[in-house]
């Protein structure tokens, strides 16, 4: 959550270094003008009653515990197991989830107005197993306010929902990774954070979230489906130690590690809200 003191108290939002970002983007940096953010299991197949194994000269039942001869003709098929889900999603937002997607960023705010979260990654890549935590949980940052199911410009909230994960970019060279990725000095920032943090080196990496942006656009795409009222430029990025203006932060090593296991051919996707919200 922010901490405490009121939050009119807190340091203005940060200003970027790049004069592309300052003319284009809206988001996660600069008052709006920088870059960036802004079923339960069956049960055990029944043995059928009064079914004993056949009787030996004697009569004598089987040993109880003991599988005498056509004990496993005696147990009908095992029910199958449905494939398994992310347990804290509920329905509607499972059902956002393309069925196709086998990589899914799943980032849980602690209460609808706490800019802090927690990540975990799944993967999804056998079908009739279902979905596999694969790496975190992950310590994470989201917007200063909290959460929100209608984003709008400088509302210092983020969106919540399902969303692809299609295009990367930042300062430094790509740590190994299949999704489209652009370096430039374009992610330079600088300034202070609401906690009075240094911004810098928050966009050494930078993930596109595809709210109202292009998928598979650079993330410096300054193009907004939606209108510009909407906001736009929500990315993931490097952690600086506070709130952010509507983006995901997670810390740099972890940056590193999603960007090196994310695969466009397995469609990944993030999934955002405060715990209530993706419970729906």
């Amino acid at each position: 959550m922010p901490r405490s003191g009121s939050r009119a108290s807190r340091r203005p939002p940060y200003t970027v270094g790049a004069a592309l970002l300052l003319l284009l983007l809206t988001g996660c940096a600069a008052a709006g003008t920088a870059p960036g953010p802004g079923g339960a299991a069956p049960g055990p197949a029944a043995v059928r009653t009064g079914a004993h194994a056949p009787t030996g000269s004697t009569g004598a039942h089987a040993p109880t515990g003991a599988a005498g001869p056509g004990a496993a003709a005696a147990r009908g098929p095992a029910a199958p197991t449905a494939p398994r889900e992310i347990r804290i999603l509920g329905q509607t937002v499972r059902s956002a989830i393309p069925a196709e997607s086998r990589q899914a960023l799943v980032v849980t705010g602690n209460s609808p107005d706490s800019s802090e979260a927690t990540a975990v990654l799944y993967t999804r890549d056998d079908p009739a197993v279902g979905w596999q935590p694969a790496a975190g949980p992950w310590p994470a940052h989201n917007a200063l306010y909290g959460w929100t199911d209608e984003h709008r410009v400088n509302d210092l909230r983020t969106p919540i929902g399902v969303y692809g994960l299609t295009a990367a970019g930042g300062l430094l060279e790509a740590p190994g990774t299949e999704l489209p990725y652009v370096q430039s000095p374009a992610f330079t920032v600088s300034g202070e954070g609401f906690d009075g943090e240094s911004l810098e080196g928050s966009f050494d990496y930078v993930i596109a979230i595809d709210y109202n942006r292009v998928p598979g656009a650079s993330p410096l795409d300054p193009t907004r489906p939606l209108g510009e009222e909407r906001g736009g430029g929500i990315w993931l990025h490097v952690d600086h130690g506070g709130p952010t203006q509507g983006c995901i932060s997670l810390p740099a090593e972890r940056m590193e590690e999603l960007l090196r296991i994310l695969d466009p051919a397995k469609l990944p996707v993030i999934v955002m809200g405060d715990g209530a919200a993706l419970a729906r």
